[in-house]
């Protein structure tokens, strides 16, 4: 019991069971509690057998506040109204609240940032490493180079992914906003079609793909006379995400109540 206790939010889906599985087969940390939606076929049921493997003592439960009582962390890849939801439980609980979910509207991150206030939030488009190496890496060549380089972010991901663009490559454009000094809100421009006039000069465009079981891919092109310049993360193992998050979980034991993201955790700024 003095490993700090992880429930998983969303515990019937692709990443709730990834997490599960690194949780209890690692050595950091132990699985506390699994949380579905209410309705979903596993309720009632041990996560290990839901998950057709061998018994791991935890049943899968639709009451949050049952499972989060007894536990040090929750690590939520959710939707934006559960995440919400959540975050209150785990204010209240004083417990690590790591958010992977994306499609947050301002009203979500207004509460989300009012959360925060009592417990550490770890929120983060992405989880990986990489990825957050290339947000850096973003700011610094927006920064580099003039406004008559264009920005363009694309990204692609799996037939199932619900919103657009991801919360990474909203993360990438913010990142190529701070590097000009400007909000993104300023310089976005969404997907193009038909007679679309000429581009807006600074102007940071996105393009989404949708197919297939693409885990993940973003570039971030600079196009400028002559030449372009292309920063780009490829993702083809789900089981990043899971482990940045656990990690983050880990990392937020001892810190105090806060909004934090994986480049605090990961030492990056």
């Amino acid at each position: 019991m003095d490993k700090p206790g992880i429930v998983v939010a969303g515990a019937s889906g692709r990443m709730g069971q990834m997490l599960i599985r690194l949780i209890t087969e690692g050595d950091q940390a132990r699985l506390a509690g699994a949380v579905d939606r209410p309705g979903s076929p596993w309720i009632g049921r041990d996560v290990g057998e839901a998950m057709g493997g061998a018994a791991l003592g935890v049943t899968v439960t639709d009451d949050p506040i049952e499972a989060i009582a007894g536990a040090q962390a929750l690590i939520d890849f959710t939707t934006p109204a559960a995440t919400v939801a959540l975050a209150e439980l785990t204010a209240q609980a004083r417990a690590v609240h790591v958010i992977g979910t994306t499609g947050l509207g301002e009203d979500d991150l207004k509460k989300i940032a009012a959360a925060a206030r009592h417990a550490p939030i770890i929120r983060a488009g992405n989880m990986s490493l990489g990825v957050n190496l290339l947000i850096g890496l973003t700011r610094k060549v927006a920064a580099a180079l003039g406004e008559d380089w264009d920005v363009e972010v694309v990204e692609a991901h799996h037939r199932h992914k619900v919103d657009a663009p991801s919360g990474t490559a909203l993360m990438l454009g913010e990142a190529a906003a701070e590097g000009r000094g400007k909000p993104l809100a300023e310089l976005r421009t969404h997907a193009r079609e038909g007679i679309t006039g000429e581009r807006v000069p600074g102007s940071i465009g996105f393009a989404a793909i949708r197919g297939g079981d693409v885990v993940g891919e973003h570039d971030v092109i600079f196009a400028g006379q002559g030449e372009r310049v292309v920063l780009r993360h490829l993702a083809t193992d789900r089981a990043i995400f899971a482990r940045g998050a656990i990690r983050a979980a880990l990392w937020g034991q001892d810190k105090g109540p806060g909004e934090y993201d994986m480049a605090d955790v990961l030492g990056l700024d």
